[in-house]
């Protein structure tokens, strides 16, 4: 028997979209825009925003140079479809400055000169804004002491040490990155 005869009387596979419009808020700016299931909220940042401050690092979400804010939360841009965050208010390292104002911590990695070659600084920065929220807001750490009320955690440099050890550094700025954060929360 032919295998052509055997399938005539199947119907085609319907054709799926594999595209879908969302609605982000990027940096203050709310656009719409079509984006493939598939593409990443760090693809879509790099390719449809122009926004390259979050970089592609491990691409697993491991290293963190990725990071930025997501309804104010840090998170993996690289592991995010955008898809799924239809409606979101996304924040890059681009996004924190105020007019021509740096953002504070922003300042102060310029102040304590805490970058090298400065491909992780985006995502460091991103991270440290969104690990200071967190502590602000009572979010403990593996750190944090269990006689810790349910109010602002306090942030010594080990506290903040373990809040930043989702963003690693191949240069090995970690000193004058805790220091930055330091200045910050003083």
């Amino acid at each position: 028997m032919d295998s052509l005869a055997l399938g005539a009387d199947l119907e085609p596979e319907p054709v799926v979209d594999e595209h879908s419009t969302v609605t982000l808020s990027v940096n203050g700016a709310e656009t719409t825009l079509t984006v493939d299931h598939r593409a990443t909220v760090l693809e879509t940042l790099r390719e449809s925003f122009g926004l390259t401050g979050a970089k592609k690092g491990c691409d697993h979400g491991q290293c963190g140079a990725c990071t930025v804010l997501v309804d104010g939360r840090r998170v993996n841009s690289c592991l995010l479809l955008a898809v799924a965050q239809d409606g979101a208010t996304v924040t890059t390292v681009e996004g924190l400055a105020d007019g021509g104002s740096l953002h504070p911590v922003q300042q102060a990695f310029v102040e304590r000169d805490a970058l090298q070659c400065g491909f992780c600084t985006p995502g460091q920065i991103c991270s440290a804004v969104g690990m200071l929220r967190e502590a602000a807001d009572g979010h403990p750490s593996h750190v944090t002491g269990p006689d810790t009320a349910t109010g602002p955690s306090a942030l010594d440099a080990d506290e903040i040490r373990e809040r930043m050890s989702g963003n690693l550094c191949r240069c090995g700025a970690y000193p004058r990155i805790v220091e930055a954060i330091e200045d910050v929360i003083e």
